[in-house]
């Protein structure tokens, strides 16, 4: 049997791909995205698996209306993707906090809320998939990216959380760990500091310089992605993370190294923290 699908942000990038490897396939696909018009030829395309609507995931309106409009048109959610998101690179002091909470409000909240949308639906079915697409950035945080991977782990946190949650009612959680692909992360609607600091020089600029002047050339394929997520989904047993892209298994390794060597170092210093005598029981019980 077919499956819906329900992905958010499918104008560009690993939505759009998702969304049209998911149609070859011959299931269902409810696109969204803020301007319905830019995916309007993919409709026309598929008017038997296919619609489009308006989605802002910071709007509770939007969120409520396309869960709705899946549900009077193909009577089920199976899959969720929520895409959609916001990039950003710079110094952390030189963004706004209306700029700070505006990156939290697309990538985190949003993500949340529109989980928090589908819910019931997949409760209802006994049965759905939720895939988070964050990035490595959600796993390894470097210096100009702070607010971007913030972002990002905040929402691995949710997804791992969540997947304990509603396992046992037959809904599987995915979080895709992306490392650079073609897509339009680094294009006009990455978010800019609205302040430059000198002192951040140095950390800042061979960022800017690897980001930008990389855009397009980037060795991950998002059709490829596309088709490696439709096999998570198809899986019967199905990871937690799926990591994409052999510069985010490096830059993973590397960090999760030099992790291991920091932790021991300081080990005997951090387990003799207990009181005199006290049971340390396992986190959880």
């Amino acid at each position: 049997m077919s499956k819906v699908y329900l992905i958010t942000g499918t104008s560009t990038g690993f939505g759009r791909s998702l969304a049209e490897a998911v149609l070859e396939r011959g299931d269902k696909v409810v696109l969204t995205a803020r301007k319905p018009e830019q995916v309007a030829e993919l409709v026309q395309a598929n008017q038997e698996n296919a619609i489009a609507v308006r989605l802002d995931v910071t709007n509770a309106e939007d969120r409520d209306a396309a869960v709705k409009a899946a549900v009077e048109r193909f009577g089920r959610i199976d899959v969720l993707v929520n895409n959609a998101g916001q990039g950003s690179l710079g110094a952390l002091e030189g963004f706004s906090s209306e700029q700070i909470r505006k990156q939290f409000e697309v990538n985190c909240f949003g993500v949340i809320e529109m989980t928090r949308e589908v819910l019931p639906v997949m409760r209802k079915q006994k049965s759905g998939h939720i895939l988070n697409i964050t990035s490595i950035g959600g796993l390894v945080s470097i210096g100009g990216f702070a607010l971007y991977c913030a972002t990002k782990f905040a929402v691995e946190g949710f997804a791992e959380g969540l997947r304990d949650e509603v396992k046992p009612l037959g809904i599987n959680v995915t979080i895709v760990e992306p490392g650079a692909f073609r897509t339009n992360f680094a294009g006009d609607a990455n978010m800019q500091p609205e302040t430059e600091i000198d002192d951040y020089k140095a950390v800042i600029d061979p960022l800017r310089e690897y980001l930008y002047s990389g855009n397009g050339k980037q060795a991950g394929d998002p059709k490829k992605a596309a088709l490696a997520m439709i096999q998570v989904v198809e899986s019967e047993n199905p990871p937690l993370r799926l990591m994409l892209g052999s510069d985010a298994y490096s830059l993973w390794e590397q960090r999760r190294t030099a992790e291991r060597q920091e932790f021991e170092n300081w080990r005997e210093i951090g387990i003799h923290t207990a009181f005199e005598g006290a049971v340390v029981t396992p986190i959880g019980g």
